[in-house]
């Protein structure tokens, strides 16, 4: 825990010396940019886009440093980009994408960073209608190279997704969400204590590829 700690420690102070400028001085708070990315996404559902910060301008301004107002962990699947769906800009959205969207050492470290240095108020875990990673976790088998481990973290989901009625996929694809949002919750040291203070929210969602419409899930209370 204490290496741990010290590494991101490190990355804070080699981040500070390559010219992040300091936050602004009244962050946006979790609930003003979750109403943002609502009405974003609101936008993308309408195919009414604003397009915004996509300017040279705010390109040579983000030079001098960057305070992404949410983080966006979800699916590589290249019909869910997040700037689209939620009609977003440069600097915006501090955007990573793993295959359904799980949370491993490296992605949990890329969130902390976000988190921690730039003071990012609000995370959200997205998955998304018809994911392929829940879908091999659904089929099992024998999977190829390293897809082992992506299923391997899937698969809790999809065995608790299977004592639920209705649809397998649907299920498993939004208990998969919902328990990659308890792991960040309880992540320690750095979100578990942020969401404690309050300085941190972590909502769960589903993006639905028919109409581009965002689902949010309940948030739980802790």
């Amino acid at each position: 825990m204490k290496k741990a700690i010290s590494v991101l420690a490190g990355i804070l102070a080699a981040s500070a010396a390559m010219g992040d400028v300091a936050a602004p001085a009244a962050p946006p708070t979790a609930e003003a940019v979750l109403a943002e990315l609502r009405a974003g996404n609101q936008h993308h559902v309408k195919v009414q886009y604003t397009h915004p910060h996509e300017t040279g301008a705010r390109r040579h301004e983000l030079a001098r440093g960057q305070h992404p107002h949410a983080v966006i962990l979800t699916c590589a699947d290249s019909r869910v980009p997040p700037e689209i769906v939620f009609d977003q800009g440069l600097g915006d959205l501090f955007t990573i994408r793993v295959a359904g969207n799980v949370a491993p050492d490296a992605e949990v470290a890329s969130i902390e960073y976000a988190v921690e240095h730039l003071h990012t108020p609000l995370v959200v875990v997205m998955g998304h209608q018809s994911c392929g990673a829940v879908a091999a976790a659904i089929e099992g088998g024998e999977a190829p190279g390293h897809l082992p481990a992506l299923v391997n973290a899937i698969r809790p989901a999809v065995e608790k997704a299977r004592a639920l009625p209705g649809n397998l996929s649907d299920n498993a694809i939004r208990l998969n969400v919902e328990m990659v949002v308890e792991q960040l919750r309880a992540s320690h040291p750095v979100l578990a204590e942020a969401v404690a203070a309050q300085k941190l929210r972590i909502v769960g969602a589903v993006y639905s590829l028919d109409t581009g419409n965002v689902t949010w899930l309940p948030e739980k209370t802790p």
